[in-house]
């Protein structure tokens, strides 16, 4: 960032000191009637100077989650609840149709025991369960890093891979195609299933549906979304004995409807 851009910045962040300044002082003065609202300051794109995140259009970044920095997310990912993206001091990317699951954590390394400078690369349609740790690493298409793993730097999970829930991979390892790697550290354990291997492709799909779900109902306006309140106390979901007796036919408005597929193996019931 130039000399120009680095005073637009410092401008900028006056701008906004000053706004919070005035609401404490408008707060004094209506002494002890006023109403202090808690400003948070969280952002969930957030750049650090000149390095700003590069999220598509259509995919989604959950409120509460953190992109900071350096990162690319690719068409139809999802970054869920909680999860930190903190690209500082390198790079992060993550590919199409991926989703990084809620309180996941992704970094980068600036330096390490083997000198080497990592960014972290995430592939096309790669599962990442919740609450894991990806640092200075490689995940190719199509890889799955169970829930609570843990990557450390120069890891490579090759394409159709899979780490197991709770595994810490230790530095520089490399996770062959179709291999099940899993313990503390992690070793071999097995090979997948062509079962598993498509559950991958699956759990990507199911995730990419789950996630427009998730960012249409985060962009609903207040009125629309206390519209749905009222229909569902209207059409709380009865016994369907109890509602037989009553000769009671109860249909759910399609505002309270899940689409199809968000449940894939949900059949629609005859009429």
């Amino acid at each position: 960032m130039g000399t120009l851009g680095r005073a637009i910045y410092t401008v900028g962040f006056w701008v906004r000191e000053t706004g919070q300044a005035l609401d404490r002082l408008g707060c004094r003065l209506q002494g002890n009637y006023y109403f202090q609202e808690q400003l948070s300051r969280h952002r969930t794109l957030m750049n650090i100077f000149d390095k700003a995140p590069v999220v598509d259009k259509d995919a989604f970044v959950a409120p509460g989650a953190s992109v900071i920095g350096d990162v690319l997310v690719g068409r139809g990912s999802s970054i869920w609840y909680g999860c930190v993206l903190r690209g500082d001091v390198n790079s992060i990317s993550v590919g199409s149709g991926t989703n990084i699951q809620d309180n996941s954590l992704v970094h980068v390394a600036k330096s390490n025991l083997s000198g080497k400078v990592l960014p972290t690369i995430i592939g096309d349609n790669v599962t990442v369960g919740h609450s894991a740790v990806l640092h200075g690493c490689t995940v190719e298409d199509e890889a799955f890093v169970g829930m609570g793993a843990t990557l450390l730097d120069g890891v490579v999970v090759e394409k159709h891979a899979m780490v197991a829930a709770g595994a810490l991979v230790r530095q520089n390892t490399r996770i062959p195609t179709g291999e099940v790697w899993g313990g503390n550290p992690a070793k071999f354990l097995r090979k997948l299933t062509d079962e598993e291997i498509a559950f991958i492709s699956q759990s990507a799909t199911n995730y990419s549906n789950l996630a427009q779900v998730h960012a249409a109902e985060n962009a609903k306006p207040f009125d629309e979304i206390e519209f749905e309140k009222v229909l569902r106390k209207k059409f709380a979901k009865k016994d369907e004995e109890y509602d037989s007796m009553l000769g009671v036919v109860r249909e759910l408005p399609p505002e309270l409807i899940l689409p199809n597929n968000v449940l894939p193996d949900k059949e629609p019931k005859a009429k």
